[in-house]
């Protein structure tokens, strides 16, 4: 199928750019990356008159540290995450999980923000994102927000935005030498959406992992902490005797939801199967 007509607009400034979504209302959408929006056009599951073009908004573009966290503009791709020295440095965790996101032409497109924004809860960025427990930074034209990401992501395809707001950049806390940091995913072939996947972060003690976050994707309508197995290890060391315990936990609370070839006791299992390897790869 072929999209239906729309107008279509390229602002240069965040002030241009809100008031068209001010003047049009419901009626425009914005294009960034455009790998999920052009799709639905295609399909026609989303008719816009109006393509608002965001993509030349200098103040949405940029990696930087500032104090510290490191900042994520909404306009960074996935493949300059990918080859980011300071992705590499203060934010390991993005540079592990980039490869397993599509494919290299979709990676070169795709943008960060488009990901937090549309909360695909088989995405990698957003699952990534409530493991480091980051911030998303909001904009309107009234000002800025700042929401974490343990409030952002409400439900399927539905985050804590409201109406004129957009996904301006994210901050994440900086690295520190004795952070812990994981991913993995299973997938039929890579490139395809992940069947589950994990981002696990932790802090290494001489006693063992602490501070553990374990943030699955592809179970539920919203990335899903494993928040009752974390608690387990709050004030004691996540050690190689205590990984059964932890497998046990994560399979016993989470509720995943099935897919066309997958059950729900099948996705149980493969959490298991991840929370060990990583816990394993971490010790």
């Amino acid at each position: 199928m072929k999209a239906p007509a729309f107008d279509y607009q390229k602002p240069r400034s965040l002030d241009a750019m809100f008031a068209l979504m001010a003047a049009h209302g419901d009626e425009a959408r914005l294009l960034a990356g455009g790998q999920t929006l052009l799709a639905t056009l295609n399909m026609r599951l989303s008719e816009p008159a109006l393509l608002i073009d965001i993509t030349s908004i200098e103040a949405l573009k940029g990696l930087a540290v500032r104090g510290d966290v490191l900042s994520i503009g909404a306009l960074v791709t996935h493949s300059e995450i990918e080859a980011s020295p300071l992705i590499a440095a203060h934010a390991p965790l993005l540079a592990l999980a980039a490869p397993h996101i599509a494919h290299r032409a979709i990676r070169n497109r795709g943008t960060w923000g488009g990901s937090i924004a549309y909360a695909d809860p088989a995405a990698e960025w957003p699952a990534c994102l409530m493991a480091l427990d980051g911030v998303v930074v909001a904009r309107s034209a009234h000002g800025e927000r700042r929401i974490p990401a343990r409030e952002f992501f409400l439900d399927l395809y539905t985050t804590a935005l409201t109406e004129g707001e957009i996904v301006a950049a994210c901050e994440l806390p900086l690295h520190r030498p004795d952070d812990v940091v994981g991913f993995c995913e299973l997938a039929r072939r890579h490139g395809d959406y992940a069947i589950i996947g994990l981002a696990m972060t932790a802090r290494r003690t001489p006693q063992g992992l602490r501070g553990l976050r374990l943030s699955f994707l592809g179970v539920g309508a919203t990335p899903w902490r494993a928040e009752a197995a974390e608690a387990l290890f709050i004030d004691r060391p996540l050690t190689a005797d205590a990984v059964d315990e932890m497998v046990a936990a994560v399979q016993s609370t989470i509720e995943p939801l099935p897919d066309l070839t997958n059950s729900a006791s099948m996705k149980r299992h493969l959490a298991g199967v991840l929370t060990r390897r990583l816990l394993q790869q971490g010790l």
